[in-house]
């Protein structure tokens, strides 16, 4: 018996874990097309936006990041926004974060998808196995009534029933391995975005607090200076 007709003896079904199936292969490869590091974490933009704030050209850097649609650049950007405003290294990191949690929420997004089905399709394959087993009794109740009750028929019931659950749980054990394996990835890069977020928020930190204090030795300097006394 070849997979068509295994597919066929397994009833209706069958067809919904398959369109689970389909659904969950479409979204995982969504999801790697989507968080790949080149678009999410781009490491030699996030270096080159480092080096330009150190050189404090904060304007480029800003002008950088709102060409770069990635979502480090999202999140870099509004920090230097904020740090553009004159704000402190606090107010600067709760922009970040702001930002970033909403990036974190866009990248997770779908991903949850394909655990919902690595969930769902050995629950579609006992359904039908349960249904199936339904019918093999109802069969051999009628089957005694009209004393035709034979051993072949029953055994061979019990089998079709059971192939639900077999193709539901082949569809589940690697939904649920590749569920695993977004999560564990999309864990890693965010990670790494918070390392890279953390490092801007500090070195704009730095530099705001350089020309406060740049600001306070000149407000000194100013008061040092005498007052010209009028010409009599």
């Amino acid at each position: 018996m070849d997979v068509k007709e295994l597919f066929e003896q397994g009833g209706p079904l069958m067809w919904a874990i398959l369109a689970a199936s389909v659904v969950g292969v479409a979204v995982f490869i969504e999801r790697l097309w989507s968080l790949q590091r080149s678009r999410v974490l781009p490491r030699a933009f996030v270096d080159r936006i480092r080096g330009l704030v150190a050189k404090r050209k904060i304007s480029e850097a800003l002008l950088l990041c709102e060409e770069n649609r990635s979502s480090i650049a999202l999140i870099l950007a509004a920090g230097l926004r904020a740090h553009s405003n004159g704000q402190p290294r606090d107010e600067i990191k709760e922009s970040v974060e702001e930002v970033g949690n909403r990036e974190v929420a866009r990248m997770a997004r779908n991903v949850e998808i394909v655990g919902t089905v690595a969930a769902v399709s050995p629950l579609l394959g006992l359904l039908g196995t349960v249904v199936g087993m339904i019918q093999v009794f109802k069969n051999f109740v009628d089957a005694y009534k009209e004393g035709a009750v034979g051993p072949d028929a029953f055994a061979e019931g019990i089998w079709q029933a059971l192939i639900t659950t077999a193709y539901g749980l082949v569809v589940a054990i690697p939904m649920l391995v590749i569920y695993k394996f977004l999560q564990g990835r999309n864990e890693r890069i965010v990670v790494d975005m918070e390392e890279d977020a953390l490092g801007m928020v500090d070195l704009l930190g730095d530099h705001s607090r350089a020309d406060a204090r740049a600001s306070e030795v000149k407000a000194d300097d100013r008061k040092r200076v005498p007052s010209e006394e009028p010409a009599t």
